[in-house]
């Protein structure tokens, strides 16, 4: 498995998959061709169909000068998110690169290793992990940083203060989100929207929901915000652990330990399966968040390896077969409510888990490899090409 910070990712919305990854990939071919004069760049599978609701040719024409974008709404390619980059000069081919944008604003070159960081974990499955920090007597977090190099936790102490403040910004925000759906933020309307009375619960849900609202505004309006493990999904885990922080009065460090285990979380569902929604529809992500926002909860809570372990299974499992169906290609209808849906049910599975890990039945890893083939055989117009669902029915 690769670094955290492949996982976390610093950026701006409103995808990962489609704007994140593709910037990556225009960057790295523009050095690789500082003599070209023009680019041609072709995109396919989701990048074609949903690219103009996610930003993808914004993004392109913003890094590549004088390039012409296209779409192939119909070629097959080996990965749902592909790309094919041309270099011209004097109206001369001179450069070729095909690129698969995996999630999460992770990239693949055909033909060469991964441009991600080499791979620094030497264990891959949870049942593997778990045996070693058992024996070791460790936390997940100590295998996290026992594996990186000693920047990890300045990273992800930079990851928490981002996460911050895209929840503190997105809740003072009002407005018209951008592409057309005419969406209002109403992040600030739950953050301010406390009744006489409140009840505990009531004031629990409406605060995590307005968090994750705030972040997920915060994204699809272009803001800064932390891929977790994608763009999509980015408001799960900060709305659970800043309502934790507020409530329990985490410190910094047991916040950013927390992220390094829910970072373990999304890096072997990364490993072993997939984050992009346009692989394996929306429980790739926002189920993903989910685990990692629940792990990173009880851990906090201080639940043992396997009550962590149940906490995440729980939370996968009750995403399985979850679709891919953004209206107009946005990542606002149904993105922004199912990170706030997501944050309570991270909540629940680690409640859950503390009262009936010793009774489970399905581990982690297995729900990995459910979630995956149960992602294969989601039908393509319900994996992230807004051909499919809500997409396809809902009528301005």
């Amino acid at each position: 498995m690769h670094s955290l910070k492949e996982l976390y990712r610093i950026g701006k919305g409103p995808s990962s998959s489609h704007t994140i990854g593709p910037e990556r990939a225009c960057r790295l071919f523009a050095e690789e061709n500082p003599e070209a004069d023009h680019f041609r760049v072709c995109l396919y599978g989701s990048l074609a169909k949903t690219g103009d609701g996610h930003g993808t040719g914004r993004v392109i024409e913003s890094v590549l000068k004088n390039v012409a974008v296209e779409c192939d709404m119909v070629a097959e390619c080996p990965h749902p998110n592909t790309m094919d980059l041309f270099a011209y000069k004097d109206d001369r081919e001179i450069a070729h690169m095909r690129v698969y944008s995996v999630g999460g604003g992770a990239i693949q070159i055909e033909g060469r290793e991964t441009v991600e960081n080499g791979g620094v974990y030497h264990l891959n499955t949870m049942s593997d992990i778990r045996a070693y920090c058992q024996q070791k007597k460790i936390r997940l977090y100590d295998y996290v940083f026992e594996s990186e190099d000693e920047s990890l936790r300045a990273y992800l102490t930079e990851v928490w203060e981002t996460m911050k403040e895209a929840v503190d910004r997105g809740v003072k925000q009002t407005g018209i989100l951008p592409g057309g759906l005419e969406v209002e933020r109403r992040a600030k309307i739950l953050y301010n929207g406390s009744v006489p009375e409140e009840s505990a619960e009531v004031r629990e849900n409406r605060l995590v929901c307005a968090y994750a609202f705030a972040v997920s505004e915060e994204n699809a309006g272009g803001g800064k915000i932390v891929t977790a493990p994608t763009c999509g999904a980015c408001g799960v885990v900060p709305a659970v652990l800043k309502y934790a922080q507020e409530r329990k009065g985490y410190t910094d460090e047991q916040i950013v330990n927390a992220l390094a285990t829910a970072g373990l979380i999304g890096n072997l569902i990364k490993t072993n399966a997939s984050i992009s929604g346009a692989e394996c529809g929306c429980q790739a992500e926002i189920g993903s968040a989910c685990c990692m926002a629940t792990a990173a909860l009880a851990e906090l809570q201080g639940l043992t390896l396997g009550q962590i372990e149940y906490a995440a299974e729980v939370a996968m499992e009750h995403h399985l077969g979850l679709t891919c169906d953004p209206i107009c290609g946005l990542v606002q209808i149904p993105c922004i409510e199912r990170n706030a849906v997501a944050a309570m049910r991270a909540i629940n599975a680690a409640s859950l888990a503390f009262f009936l890990s010793d009774s489970r039945k399905i581990s982690f890893d297995l729900v990995i490899q459910t979630m995956y083939e149960t992602g294969k055989d989601i039908r393509r117009p319900y994996r992230e090409t807004a051909e499919g669902g809500l997409a396809k029915l809902y009528k301005k």
